[in-house]
């Protein structure tokens, strides 16, 4: 499911986080929600284009096995009891 995160309304939500990793994190950033935000809409996006990618991959297998099936035929075609 894909929105738009800058149009959605935010809202305050609870995780459990390693505490020492978000006293480190707040060394380096002054705005933590900004920050997790930005780090998740990455995350979402990488594992979108990777289904993508692997949608279109199965896509083109499917559509090479077709092709192949067209032109010679299956194997199971010759020793149908049918």
């Amino acid at each position: 499911m894909e929105s738009n995160a800058a149009s959605t309304r935010k809202r305050p939500i609870n995780l459990t986080i390693n505490g020492a990793l978000i006293t480190q994190a707040k060394a380096y950033t002054n705005n933590l929600s900004a920050t997790i935000e930005s780090l998740l809409v990455d995350f979402v996006a990488a594992r979108q284009s990777a289904e993508r990618d692997r949608l279109r991959a199965a896509d083109a297998c499917a559509d090479d096995w077709n092709a192949v099936s067209a032109s010679i035929g299956s194997f199971a075609d010759e020793h149908s009891t049918l």
